[in-house]
């Protein structure tokens, strides 16, 4: 547990460069507003989608709050940077900021950023580089519960039911739809391997639906996935911990169109209905739990993930994919399931907090080689 005289400053670090740039600053909002004052000082820092970074240190660094379809990143602000072994100290990004403006240390970040350029380890990297604690899964675990192709090897290899797939990547020849059919069956689903939110998913069912798929994949990453078709509820768990994970009670997805898409995620609070407690046997929900931590494990994640699950009508439980830096907004599935476990949204926030202290001062005790010449 977190014991101090001292608030602790926070950086909420969110935006960035990748097509979830939005549900980013959807979810920064959230935990800024629910943030436990009485122990943490949050200061917000944008990066825009140019990959700058700004730093105004409220909640002014956000545009037309109002609307979530219109929030945006406030241009103004101080750039700002973070270098390595900096210890959270944050260094402007221009002599006159450097001379003007007091910039705060940082004793935590949490950086709440979804995609590319955020959640696949690469920030996290940065981070470590920096020696500052930060919530969330470390490079490894970040970059494989990224990249849907590597995840779901390693599942597999790991003995955890994932359903057919097969990986193409942009240099490679473009399949005829008949041998895809043949291969999973019809219809199919295609996504970037490196991307969440349901951005650039789409589902198909013919040549021209399956090209036309294939196209918009490949406009977020050069590596794609082709998924089987599969018929069952949508299901998902929350994990919360670093060496002893637990999982929340499952929750249920019941969209109202063709899957969960992203403005049924984010922005449509009725495009979709979430069902918590999912209604399930014993015996299948203990299950999805064992399994949510069992992925969890595989991938090396750390301090939370939302574990997604199809269940079918013959009762197999199938892991579709993980998710390292789940939505913080205030329809998003994480805290809705940690709340309905008995932990709340401010709560959460800070236990999440904690476990980023706890790992970072377990990681500074371990030996460092430093090579010294003669």
């Amino acid at each position: 547990m977190i014991s101090t005289d001292k608030k602790i400053t926070i950086g909420i670090l969110f935006g960035g460069k990748s097509a979830e740039h939005e549900i980013s600053l959807q979810s920064a909002k959230n935990v800024y507003d629910a943030i436990d004052r009485n122990k943490f000082e949050p200061v917000l820092i944008g990066i825009d989608k140019c990959g700058k970074w700004r730093s105004i240190g409220d909640s002014l660094s956000l545009l037309n709050t109002a609307n979530p379809n219109h929030l945006s990143l406030n241009p103004e602000g101080n750039p700002v940077a973070l270098i390595p072994e900096s210890a959270g100290i944050l260094t402007g990004a221009s002599s006159d900021v450097l001379s003007n403006v007091p910039l705060p240390k940082l004793d935590v970040i949490f950086p709440i950023l979804h995609g590319p350029f955020g959640e696949d380890g690469t920030v996290q990297g940065l981070l470590k580089l920096a020696g500052v604690p930060f919530v969330g899964s470390g490079v490894l675990g970040s970059a494989a519960g990224m990249d849907k192709d590597v995840m779901k090897r390693l599942f597999r290899d790991a003995g955890i039911p994932v359903g057919k797939f097969l990986t193409l990547k942009s240099h490679e020849p473009f399949p005829a739809f008949a041998e895809i059919e043949t291969a999973l069956g019809n219809p199919v689903f295609v996504k970037p391997a490196n991307m969440g939110s349901s951005v650039g998913i789409n589902k198909a069912h013919n040549e021209q639906e399956f090209s036309r798929a294939v196209k918009e994949a490949f406009l977020y990453d050069s590596k794609i996935i082709i998924e089987e078709f599969i018929r069952g509820r949508e299901i998902e768990c929350a994990v919360l911990g670093n060496e002893n994970p637990a999982a929340s009670i499952p929750g249920e997805i019941i969209p109202a169109h063709d899957f969960y898409s992203y403005n049924a995620k984010y922005l449509d609070e009725n495009g979709a209905r979430l069902e918590i407690p999912a209604k399930l046997e014993s015996s299948q929900q203990k299950n999805i739990q064992e399994l949510s931590v069992k992925a969890f494990e595989v991938l090396c994640c750390e301090g939370l993930a939302r574990v997604d699950f199809f269940l079918k009508e013959n009762g197999e439980i199938i892991i579709n994919e993980i998710n390292t830096m789940p939505g913080f907004t205030k329809i998003s599935m994480y805290p809705k399931l940690w709340e309905a476990s008995g932990i709340g949204y401010t709560q959460l926030i800070s236990r999440l907090i904690e476990l980023a202290i706890e790992r970072f001062e377990k990681e500074k005790k371990l030996a460092v080689h430093v090579f010294f010449e003669d």
